[in-house]
């Protein structure tokens, strides 16, 4: 008898843990129902603005309009209301097998003053007035980390979540709408991130999802992706979109393109070479790095993927040798954050690996794990974004901020010293 109340209190005690303790993952949710987004739009309405940092002291402004006679400006300055600054730019389009874009414009304005908001208007519509807020020109600078959108419920809650805390830049490690060929779910994608992306800054780079390519019928890959979200590439001395890198109050940030040709012999690879042998790690004592697919994972999820393996292959060595501080991924659908770490093994002298794909997207959270690994240090299977505040040239603090019950519950921290105040590491 006396065994049996032992047992029994053994399973309420670990009832009791697990119930208080434990978090129970959440399933997925729809997609979206964005059609209202739309509403009282007209043809000449700005859509889908989104910005992003064109060098030191410069912003894109992009966006959509149904009509095709308006203008490609942006008139602007630092008073609500009172634009006595403009600037004029580009308009395009694309054609998706049936589907046609609408136009897209493409207007770079500055220079700009640091941490200074502004106000702006596009095109012709007086209606619409979006402002935002230029980073700072040092220390500290905070980012928001997020990586494989879609535009569902887990979505929404991620964006709202973001947007109530205090960021500068918002760094996207790929797989941006989920549209999958749908190309009218670019637009609604858009329209959704619109109150953010319109404020802060969004630099992203490309997943899996964007690539878009359909042989036969639409061969050439990454059309509405390239289209729709142009990064200053060229001002880093890439020849491709889907990889370029940018300076910004002390931080050098490299994005690099999980789905282009990344072996030794190819433009992306001999980029990397130049781009990293120009950092000066005296004007930016931080490096981080943006790729899609994970290095590192012990999530059952995409495991043996040419993109990550053969992706690590061509260019740890690089990465490790720069004395990188931090390799952000998205892909897999959960959070795992490694020790500093090197062909496999812990290295004080190598990156920090983040696997950040747990942004809302539709297909549901990875769940499934492998045996933890030394090198491991957190791993959940759970929606949410990560934050990023770079303090000095010294220190930074990073945290995985998950969705629980819709509100945002930091689930992981710590605190990042950068190699370049490592002189083991700077000497070797």
């Amino acid at each position: 008898m006396a065994a049996r109340w032992f047992f029994l209190g053994l399973v309420i005690f670990a009832f009791v843990i697990t119930s208080v303790f434990s978090y129970d993952r959440p399933p997925a949710r729809e997609t979206l129902s964005l059609d209202h987004l739309f509403d009282d739009i007209s043809p000449s309405s700005p859509q889908q603005v989104h910005i992003s940092l064109v060098g030191q002291d410069k912003m894109r402004i992009t966006w959509i309009t149904e009509d095709h006679d308006t203008p490609a400006t942006v008139n602007y300055g630092t008073t609500e209301g009172n634009y006595d600054l403009s600037a004029t730019g580009t308009v395009s389009k694309y054609k998706y097998m049936l589907y046609n874009s609408g136009e897209i414009h493409d207007v770079v304005i500055g220079p700009l003053k640091p941490d200074t908001v502004y106000y702006y208007r596009c095109g012709s519509d007086t209606d619409r007035e979006f402002s935002f807020k230029t980073p700072p020109s040092q220390f500290p600078i905070k980012f928001v980390v997020v990586g494989d959108l879609g535009q569902t419920g887990w979505t929404n809650s991620t964006l709202t979540h973001m947007a109530a805390s205090d960021y500068d830049v918002v760094l996207l490690p790929g797989d941006l709408s989920y549209a999958d060929i749908l190309q009218p779910m670019w637009d609604k994608f858009g329209q959704l991130v619109e109150p953010l992306a319109s404020s802060r800054p969004w630099m992203v780079t490309q997943g899996n999802h964007e690539v878009e390519k359909i042989p036969l019928l639409h061969p050439k890959p990454f059309t509405a992706y390239n289209a729709r979200w142009r990064m200053p590439y060229e001002e880093s001395g890439s020849s491709s979109n889907l990889y370029y890198s940018f300076e910004i109050s002390g931080v050098h940030v490299i994005m690099l393109g999980s789905y282009a040709d990344f072996e030794s012999d190819s433009d992306q690879y001999k980029w990397l070479q130049a781009d990293l042998a120009k950092i000066d790690r005296s004007r930016t004592p931080w490096v981080f790095v943006l790729i899609h697919s994970p290095w590192y994972s012990t999530n059952e999820a995409h495991q043996g993927e040419y993109e990550s393996v053969g992706m690590k292959k061509a260019m740890e060595e690089l990465i490790y040798k720069a004395r990188v501080d931090v390799v952000f991924a998205g892909h897999v659908h959960a959070y795992e954050r490694f020790t500093r770490v090197y062909t496999d093994k812990a290295d004080n002298c190598g990156p920090v690996h983040i696997t950040i794909g747990d942004g809302g997207n539709l297909e549901g959270l990875a769940s499934n794990y492998m045996d933890k690994t030394s090198i491991s240090v957190f791993r959940e299977a759970s929606f949410g974004h990560g934050r990023l505040e770079v303090e000095n040239e010294t220190h930074a603090s990073w945290s995985w901020n998950r969705n629980q019950d819709d509100q945002p519950v930091s689930a992981d921290t710590v605190w990042l010293k950068s190699l370049s105040a490592d002189p083991a590491c700077m000497k070797q």
